[in-house]
């Protein structure tokens, strides 16, 4: 008995899709004998074939195996090169020595080559360097500069967090095995870049938005097929993505050398780029190369870029004594070049002694143990109101490992730009470091504000222009830089009072929810509420995709912000079902496998909380359907028993009949027959006392091929026989027919070909009754089989060529 037998297709829902819709046209094509089993069994009906009557299996020749696959596997054509690298800096200055270093290191011979061995992985470059220094820049331009030499791919992964925390390796083989092969692990052969998104987790509705049920759980979850691995063995899908190829690797932030673990490709030629704050321990033959400040000439060049040459070639003395004082910072360089370029009648002298000046003022060092710079660090500024230190519980957050001591140059720069700004500005500033993922858009920065969307695109570029921010990948997206993150929230935490940074957490989530009814909206073709402002529209169902695919990590980012806020649950929840929404209706913004994971475990996390046993249910459904979808049977299992319990604690019957059937489908995986067949019987009493048909017919179905397994042909015979009445109840034709033909396969295992004849001609009938010729060539062959088994090959040859005519030319292989 091979393994795929075994393994039956989802169930689906009535109101879903039929009970029996035909198959695919790949998967339908019966070159033949053994293929009319594809053919004639619904698409929720697993081949029902006993290995203890293995004789009774006619097998496909090899020559008709490769006829097959040249009909239904069209050859893959190949597809452009993927780089995934973002832009690098315009103008990029000084850094020659470092990038001389490192180019010369890739050509190094390995410890491998000098102990006579061949060099088993790619050659890892390490750039490491204090925040702010450019050494994510860096690492970038020389990824451009050799970009030509690894033509079978370009990638780009950041492996720190939004709070600095640091990102699994599991993740990161997942995100990059999706960039590297179009799919995630897991998904079937031709699945696209981006798989229609999961069902949706169950929330509860409000007044203006109904949320999903468990009835809606991920109930037509697709099987892996073929070769393509489980998400549990991604590491090794990815190494043999990278088998046989040179692609380039920019990892940015590494915190842990054990990030890495699966990631580096195991070929000589690909190259792999890592930023770090320090040494990574753990990965041999590694040399890392430290950024410092730049030379006084590159300084100077970096602040002509904001300042020109006319004004630093007036005043030369003060330029170098700007970047001396600066320690030629670049974040710091850049800070100061945008301050000053707003301050035109402002020499460079004087803007050295007030930088001078700034370092007198006692500052602490800017490290925070809980990821927030101290109250003092950056008091008095402008004429903003008094600081009040809250007091702080202790969070999540507080686990996260504290971020590298901010450079006393930098802070410096910063603390001399912020107390020029005004006291909007200022404000607007720090609230930004609460926008999720650091990304900012005029929206999200009108949300914080309490202004309008102008008004906030305007202080947004100024904030650019100055370098408090950022360009993003995309148009009117912005960054916060990492290295002043510690410094806004630190600003945060002693300038604005707990519920007033609660308030404008809630505006922009709330604004975020808006965005995403309206992006559902349009890309549903549908009219947007009445009401809702111009500014929070998408022109087209195009521009909204693209919205929603370029903002997938923020926004998941921003779900994970308010489910772990604790006060906002009831937006938390609306956010987390207008963002499924959104993603049922534009497959092309697919989140991850771990993005999924932790969607519905977000749900889970707010029905624990809130004592929510319904959507408790659906949430577990939905992990345990991604544990089956993983091949983590086991594990699957316990979170059905688990929604089990929380369904009848509800009395939720719809969702209690989908976990006992799911429930049946994870014994089924893991070759517990017996028990699997219990469950499918216990779901379809329910189904029965429900009265829903269309889940009976394929229940009765599910539990004739296990029992078809088992070699209980008596009641096999039965269970298909009722599946084929509740077809015809249902008016369903062509499941009848499949159904009768099961039937007769099981009454030619328990050897009564004569019977099995019989009911060939009835499913026969109702084949031609439907109108399918497909379905009525699969019947034909499935009748020539059993003639014969009757001895009558005469017969026999003429139901082929019948079946043979009902085919197009060049799909029924010569026998």
């Amino acid at each position: 008995m091979t393994d795929q037998a075994l393994d039956p297709p989802p169930a689906r829902p009535a109101e879903d899709a039929p009970a029996a819709a035909p198959l695919p046209a790949a998967a339908s094509v019966p070159p033949v004998r053994s293929e009319v089993r594809s053919e004639v069994r619904s698409e929720e009906q697993p081949e029902a074939q006993p290995e203890a009557r293995s004789d009774l299996r006619p097998e496909m020749r090899p020559e008709m195996r490769s006829d097959l696959r040249s009909v239904t596997r069209p050859e893959a054509q190949p597809g452009p090169v993927a780089d995934t690298l973002p832009p690098g800096a315009a103008r990029f200055v000084g850094r020659i020595r470092e990038l001389a270093e490192l180019r010369a290191e890739i050509s190094r011979p390995g410890l491998a080559v000098s102990h006579g061995e061949s060099p088993d992985r790619a050659r890892v470059l390490l750039v490491v360097g204090r925040p702010g220094v450019g050494r994510t820049t860096t690492a970038l331009h020389l990824a451009h500069q050799l970009a030509s030499r690894y033509p079978d791919g370009r990638f780009f992964l950041r492996l720190t967090g939004d709070g600095g925390e640091p990102i699994p390796a599991e993740q990161t083989v997942q995100e990059l095995l999706r960039a590297v092969t179009g799919r995630a692990a897991g998904s079937p052969p031709g699945t696209p870049a981006h798989r229609p998104a999961p069902a949706a987790p169950a929330v509860p509705p409000s007044a203006d938005d109904t949320g999903p049920g468990p009835g809606d759980a991920n109930t037509d979850r697709p099987e892996p097929e073929g070769d393509v691995p489980a998400p549990a063995d991604a590491a090794g899908a990815l190494r043999k993505a990278f088998a046989g190829r040179r692609v380039l690797l920019v990892l940015d932030d590494v915190t842990d050398a054990e990030q890495l673990a699966g990631i580096l490709p195991e070929t000589a030629g690909s190259l792999v780029v890592a930023t770090s704050g320090g040494p990574l321990p753990g990965i041999a033959d590694v040399r890392p190369s430290t950024l410092g400040g730049l030379s006084t000439a590159a300084g100077i060049a970096l602040l002509a870029q904001a300042l020109g040459d006319t004004r630093l070639t007036n005043d030369p003395r003060g330029a170098e004594s700007l970047v001396q004082e600066a320690a030629g910072h670049p974040s710091a360089l850049r800070l100061i070049g945008g301050w000053l370029a707003a301050q035109p009648r402002l020499s460079l002298s004087e803007a050295a002694v007030r930088l001078r000046a700034a370092s007198a003022r006692s500052l602490p060092a800017a490290r925070a143990t809980d990821g927030l710079a101290p109250p003092e660090l950056l008091a008095q500024a402008g004429s903003e109101a008094p600081a009040v230190t809250p007091a702080k519980t202790r969070t999540a957050a507080d686990d996260v490992p504290a971020p590298p001591a901010v450079p006393g140059e930098l802070v410096r720069a910063f603390r001399l730009v912020y107390e020029t700004l005004p006291g909007t500005a200022a404000r607007m500033l720090r609230l930004l470091v609460l926008a999720p993922a650091g990304l900012v858009d005029a929206q999200a920065a009108s949300a914080l504000a309490g202004c309008s969307v102008p008004a906030a695109q305007s202080t947004l570029e100024d904030f650019v222009a100055g370098g408090l921010l950022t360009p993003g990948s995309q148009e009117a997206h912005y960054l916060v830089p990492g290295c002043l993150r510690p410094l806004l929230r630190g600003l945060v935490d002693s300038r604005d009072r707990p519920e007033d940074v609660r308030l404008a957490r809630a505006r922009m989530l709330e604004r975020t929810v808006r965005l995403l009814l309206s992006c559902r909206a349009a890309l549903g073709g549908e009219a947007p509420a009445d009401g809702l402002p111009r500014t929070l529209r998408f022109a087209s169902p195009s521009v909204a995709a693209g919205w929603l695919e370029s903002r997938l990590p923020a926004l998941m980012s921003a779900a994970r912000m308010a489910v772990a806020d604790g006060e906002l649950d009831t937006l938390a929840r609306r956010l987390l079902a207008a963002l499924v929404r959104a993603l049922t209706a534009a497959p092309a913004a697919t989140p991850t496998l771990t993005e999924r994971y932790d969607l519905h475990r977000l749900v889970l996390e707010i029905a624990e909380r809130r004592g929510l046993h319904r959507e408790r249910a659906a949430a577990l459904i939905n992990l345990a359907d991604l544990d089956a979808e993983a091949g983590r049977h086991t594990e699957a299992v316990a979170r059905y028993r688990a929604a089990l319990d929380a369904a009848r604690v509800c009395a939720d019957t719809e969702a209690e009949g989908r976990v006992l059937e799911a429930l049946g489908g994870a014994h089924l995986a893991l070759r517990d027959l017996p028990r699997a067949s219990d469950w499918f019987g216990r779901a379809l009493a329910l189904r029965q006392a429900r009265g829903e048909l269309g889940h009976q017919a394929r229940l009765h179905a599910r539990i004739g091929s296990v029992l078809t397994y088992l070699g209980r042909y008596g009641p096999a015979l039965r269970e298909w026989r009722s599946a084929a009445g509740a077809h015809r109840r249902l008016g369903d034709v062509p499941s009848q027919a499949r159904a009768l033909t099961e039937a007769a396969r099981v009454q030619e295992y328990a050897g009564h070909p004569e019977d099995a004849l019989r009911t060939c001609r009835d499913a026969l009938y109702w084949a031609r009754q439907a109108g399918e010729q497909r379905l009525e060539a699969a019947v034909l062959l499935r009748l020539a089989d059993t003639l014969d088994r009757l001895g009558d090959s005469g017969g026999a040859a003429l139901q082929r060529v019948a079946a043979q005519r009902l085919f197009r030319p060049g799909e029924f292989p010569a026998v």
